[in-house]
């Protein structure tokens, strides 16, 4: 009954199934996966010039279409701040092919911005850019939290350098940026452009750095 409880407490549903499927703990474990983090382009600006009813229904109605991109492609949101989402691609659940579903998700959240800006503009209301940055490879995962609020997350270099990496979408002005090791792993089924190698806050090393381009 109590992990049951606990399950309750978990957002996501691929979360709540490997948890009914290896009960609960707060362990973690190395997996190989892909993060995503993404982010509304100045978003504060936004606010400053906006009602907060109208921020709130923006944001709700963003994060709906966020969703849909990433969980239809296997994905876990698995953190959200302000205009910014964090998700996992490969784990709770492992697919093989983490790197292609990420950026397929990351594409196809571009399109549905750009849906969202057409509506917007039909309402008189604010358009929005994003910025995304994935990173591939290894990373410490498991659930983390209390008996009142437990979420599953990643942490590790893996995760810090696709954050980073989404900063870095502002420098390039490329909406899509992601590290070596997803650029290798996708072959030719993407577009893709070295932009060379980039100084990234935190690295100690420069880290090459591609973008998706856009279809």
């Amino acid at each position: 009954d109590e992990q049951r409880k606990l399950i309750r407490t978990f957002a996501t549903k691929e979360v709540a199934e490997e948890l009914s499927r290896t009960g609960f703990s707060l362990g973690g474990d190395f997996v190989e996966a892909s993060v995503m983090f993404a982010d509304i382009r100045s978003f504060t600006t936004l606010t400053e010039s906006r009602p907060p009813a109208e921020i709130i229904e923006m944001l709700n109605d963003y994060y709906a279409l966020m969703f849909d991109a990433i969980t239809s492609n296997g994905g876990s949101v698995n953190q959200m701040i302000g205009d910014g989402l964090m998700a996992i691609f490969g784990a709770p659940v492992y697919h093989e092919d983490h790197c292609q579903r990420a950026v397929k998700a990351a594409m196809e959240m571009l399109e549905l911005v750009d849906g969202f800006n057409q509506n917007q503009a039909a309402q008189d209301k604010p358009q929005i850019k994003i910025g995304i940055g994935i990173a591939s490879g290894q990373m410490i995962a498991g659930f983390t939290g209390t008996q009142h609020r437990a979420t599953y997350t990643c942490v590790g270099d893996t995760v810090n350098l696709a954050a980073r990496l989404e900063t870095h979408t502002k420098v390039v002005g490329k909406p899509i940026l992601i590290d070596g090791i997803t650029r290798a792993a996708l072959g030719d089924k993407f577009k893709v452009e070295s932009h060379g190698p980039a100084q990234l806050q935190g690295k100690t090393k420069d880290v090459e750095v591609f973008s998706v381009q856009e279809e």
